[in-house]
């Protein structure tokens, strides 16, 4: 079976580490969801501007474009925040297939001190608590395996891989 797997979390959870070590370690592509934004996407939060809705259908659209082809192919891993159930429902129905989620979970501490040692990211720290009060947990959706964010990225895509071995649809 091919795989279409998003690797999701608010901002400093090291979707982009993560996704491209877990396409890796499958064989697999990896799509980094944030250079699929729009320039006026890109702007907005480089102004410390938090997204609306209406700005990120698009993008959801894209990225739910590449994830049905990469199910249709031999497979693709997707970093996207994914925060909101209708985002992740919106990806679920644009691919066509099973779509598993691999959410990064962390402490506001730990994801602060990663947002803050990142070098020429668009993404400010002022935008974490937004990201935050946004996220709906994805705990009990099908699909979905949480990881903890406190150890390496090679351990956190190991950690997802074993997840992922154990996902219901």
């Amino acid at each position: 079976m091919t795989q279409a797997i998003v690797v999701m979390g608010v901002s400093g959870s090291g979707k982009s580490t993560v996704a491209e070590e877990l396409a890796e370690k499958l064989g697999i592509a990896f799509i980094e969801g944030d250079k699929l934004h729009p320039k006026s996407n890109v702007d907005k939060m480089s102004e410390g501007i938090p997204l609306t809705d209406e700005d990120r259908w698009p993008w959801l659209d894209l990225i739910g474009a590449e994830l049905r082809k990469g199910s249709e192919g031999n497979g693709v891993v997707v970093s996207c925040s994914a925060l909101k159930k209708i985002y992740r429902d919106r990806l679920r129905t644009a691919t066509g297939s099973p779509l598993a989620f691999v959410y990064l979970d962390g402490s506001l501490e730990l994801l602060s001190r990663r947002m803050g040692e990142r070098k020429g990211h668009f993404m400010p720290l002022s935008l974490l608590q937004t990201q935050l009060a946004t996220l709906e947990v994805p705990t009990g959706e099908p699909g979905v395996v949480t990881v903890s964010i406190d150890t390496t990225p090679d351990e956190i895509a190991k950690n997802a891989l074993s997840g992922l071995k154990t996902v219901t649809f």
